[in-house]
C-alpha cells in the first residue's frame, strides 16, 4: 500500500531570529511615533481658552443685557476673567465665564456664573476668591489652567489692563473691566471701549509660552505663531 504524501502547512512559524527583528522594527517605531504624539500642555490649554472665549462671545450674542430702566446696564455683559487664590484656586491661575449682575461688582457669584454646557451640574469656574472653592464638586476642574496645564501666569496686552475679556450683543469684544470703580466702559460721554487692536492672551508655562488673539470687531480668536504676527 503507498504511504499518502505528507501535507505541509503553508504558514511556518517565526524562528528565533525572525522573532528578534520583529521586536526591534517595533521598538524603532515606538521611539519614532511616540514622541511625536506626546501632548503639549501649552497648546492644550490655548484651544480649552479660545473655544471658551467662543462660548463667551456665544452668551453675550444670544443674552443682550440692555435695559432701558438701568443707566449702568452695560457691565453685566458676558465675560470671561483670570484670577488666583490661595485658598480658592490652590493658589493657581484659573477662570470664569459669567455674566454680571445688578451689584455689577466686577467678579463673579456663583448665580452670575455660566453653567457648563457639557455637565449642568457644574459651572464654567476653575475656582474663585471668595467665591468657590476648586473642590468644590460644582467646579469645572480643567477650567483650573494652572492645575490641569501647569500654565503658572496668564498676561494681557491691549485688553484693557484687567485680565478679563467681555462682548457685547454683537459679539464685539470689549476692553477690560467694566464697573465703573475700575475702567467705565463709556469713555468721553458717548465712546464705547470696544477693541480698536487685538487683545492678545499670554499664557505662561513651564515648557515656554503661547499667545491667544482677539480681533477686534469680530473677536475672532485664534493661536499665534512664534513670531506673534500670524493665526497658526
Amino acid at each position: 500500500m503507498k504511504k499518502a504524501p505528507k501535507k505541509y502547512s503553508s504558514h511556518s512559524a517565526f524562528t528565533m531570529l525572525e522573532f528578534v527583528f520583529v521586536i526591534v522594527v517595533v521598538g524603532i517605531l515606538a521611539a519614532v511615533i511616540i514622541p511625536n504624539t506626546k501632548t503639549n500642555p501649552l497648546q492644550e490649554a490655548a484651544v480649552q481658552v479660545i473655544s471658551h472665549i467662543r462660548y463667551t462671545q456665544h452668551l453675550a450674542m444670544i443674552d443682550d443685557k440692555f435695559d432701558a430702566s438701568d443707566a449702568n446696564w452695560y457691565q453685566g455683559r458676558w465675560q470671561m476673567l483670570f484670577g488666583t487664590s490661595a485658598t480658592h484656586t490652590n493658589g493657581k491661575i484659573a477662570y470664569s465665564i459669567f455674566s454680571d449682575k445688578s451689584t455689577y461688582s466686577g467678579n463673579p457669584d456663583i448665580n452670575e456664573t455660566a453653567k457648563n454646557p457639557m455637565d449642568s451640574d457644574k459651572l464654567l469656574t476653575g475656582g474663585f476668591a471668595g467665591i468657590i472653592f476648586y473642590a468644590d464638586p460644582r467646579v469645572t476642574k480643567e477650567m483650573n489652567i494652572g492645575e490641569k496645564y501647569g500654565i503658572t501666569s496668564v498676561t494681557t496686552s491691549n485688553c484693557g489692563g484687567a485680565r478679563r475679556i467681555a462682548f457685547d450683543h454683537l459679539g464685539r469684544p470689549i476692553r477690560g473691566d467694566m464697573s465703573n470703580d475700575i475702567a467705565p466702559y463709556i469713555s468721553s460721554g458717548t465712546t464705547t471701549s470696544l477693541l480698536t487692536a487685538p487683545c492678545q492672551i499670554n499664557l505662561i508655562g513651564q515648557e515656554g509660552n503661547i499667545t491667544i488673539a482677539i480681533e477686534p470687531e469680530t473677536g475672532y480668536a485664534c493661536i499665534l505663531n512664534e513670531a506673534g504676527t500670524n493665526c497658526i
